[in-house]
């Protein structure tokens, strides 16, 4: 009988590369890249003053590739990325970086007024601002003595 030392590192690695795997397979019955894009930005949402900002990292999406726009109150990103030299997979080393078409939606709030909406593309940033309705915005109310 051959006694075998119990390694818990190893079965955990393990068990991390059953999950990756079962990850990757399940990702074909997501939907197609027709569907989501090849590939997806990573953004940040955050506020700036009386405004909110959605900054997308667009890096390697020329202008001209990008598509800002509001349709029944939903923020949609879309552009592609494009491989600017052709690599040969079988004699590639590594390949990490994604190429393709992109989309991404973001449901807008009712504070945010759609006809003031601006967006700047500076060093492969992408930065939408959306500013608050005035409504929305909190004001002071004078208080009278009676």
């Amino acid at each position: 009988m051959t006694v075998t030392r119990w390694d818990p590192v190893r079965d955990l690695l393990g068990l991390q590369n059953r999950i990756n795997q079962a990850l990757v397979e399940s990702n074909a019955q997501w939907g197609t890249d027709d569907q989501y894009g090849a590939w997806v930005p990573p953004v940040d949402i955050y506020e700036r003053g009386d405004d909110l900002v959605i900054s997308a990292e667009l890096a390697g999406v020329p202008r001209e590739q990008v598509d800002v726009r509001i349709e029944e109150n939903t923020l949609i990103l879309h552009g592609e990325r494009k491989r600017k030299t052709e690599v040969n997979e079988q004699k590639a080393y590594r390949l990490e970086r994604n190429f393709g078409a992109f989309t991404r939606r973001f449901g807008l709030p009712t504070t945010i007024d759609p006809t003031r909406i601006s967006a700047k593309f500076v060093d492969g940033v992408l930065e939408v601002t959306l500013p608050k309705a005035d409504a929305a915005k909190p004001r002071r109310i004078e208080v009278s003595v009676s």
